[in-house]
């Protein structure tokens, strides 16, 4: 669904934001790492443990890793603290040549419940996987994001959410966890069917864990915002340590 400038479409789009708001992400700080972190390579030869592998994202075993397609030179890697743990860290990671660079990292949240390789709708876990990230939102205007973003107040939180919460979809990443790539991540179609859940995004934290979603600081979300380019194909790798080593 678009957003149009008719009140038909204003009131549909709405009523899409309420029910994208209340099965996904809302109910329920991180600070910015903003430097590429320690030498790998160094530490592993001083703790004696394997030289990681440039080519590859780090931790991240085969199953996953040969997921993330070949054509893709951005990934953000969500890496959960626990299967049952709603704590998590962002890193987004840039290629170059060969090689994986680590660019930026934050602290961050995903579902209160942990993760799950099976998700569906209400089980407040967030869905392992590799998946690609290609529209935008938020209630704030675009502030010069590379993917295709949607402004609408329709993002809005509802009020009767706690106050700490009502600024969660400022700005918001659409994860293609069961939607229909190249439309606003309002849009509420589900092409597995309701029952496996959807309107999972990246968006601002509010300290604890969500429904499903991933959430960071706001200015996490404005780099990802202003640098994840779709030219680059930028994926999500996402999970807790154990799966994304398996």
């Amino acid at each position: 669904m678009r957003i149009s400038g008719t009140m038909s479409m204003r009131a549909a789009a709405a009523t899409a934001a309420a029910l994208v708001l209340l099965t996904a992400c809302g109910d329920g700080g991180g600070g910015d790492g903003g430097d590429k972190g320690a030498d790998q390579g160094k530490q592993a030869l001083r703790s004696g443990a394997p030289t990681p592998d440039p080519t590859r994202i780090p931790d991240v075993g085969d199953k996953l890793q040969s997921r993330i397609p070949d054509q893709s030179r951005q990934v953000v890697a969500v890496y959960g603290k626990g299967v049952n743990s709603g704590d998590a860290t962002v890193v987004l990671y840039t290629k170059q040549g060969k090689e994986w660079e680590r660019t930026r990292s934050w602290a961050a949240h995903n579902g209160k419940r942990g993760w799950t390789t099976s998700h569906h709708e209400g089980d407040k876990r967030s869905p392992v996987g590799v998946y690609t990230l290609s529209d935008a939102g938020g209630v704030l205007p675009d502030p010069g994001a590379r993917l295709p973003y949607t402004a609408s107040g329709s993002f809005a939180a509802p009020h009767y959410w706690p106050k700490s919460h009502w600024t969660d979809f400022n700005y918001v990443i659409a994860i293609d966890y069961n939607r229909v790539k190249g439309t606003s991540p309002l849009d509420q179609t589900r092409p597995e069917g309701q029952s496996k859940g959807g309107s999972i995004w990246l968006h601002m934290d509010h300290g604890s864990g969500t429904s499903a979603c991933v959430s960071l600081p706001k200015s996490g979300m404005e780099y990802l915002l202003k640098n994840l380019d779709p030219k680059l194909h930028p994926v999500v790798v996402m999970g807790d340590k154990a799966h994304l080593a398996a």
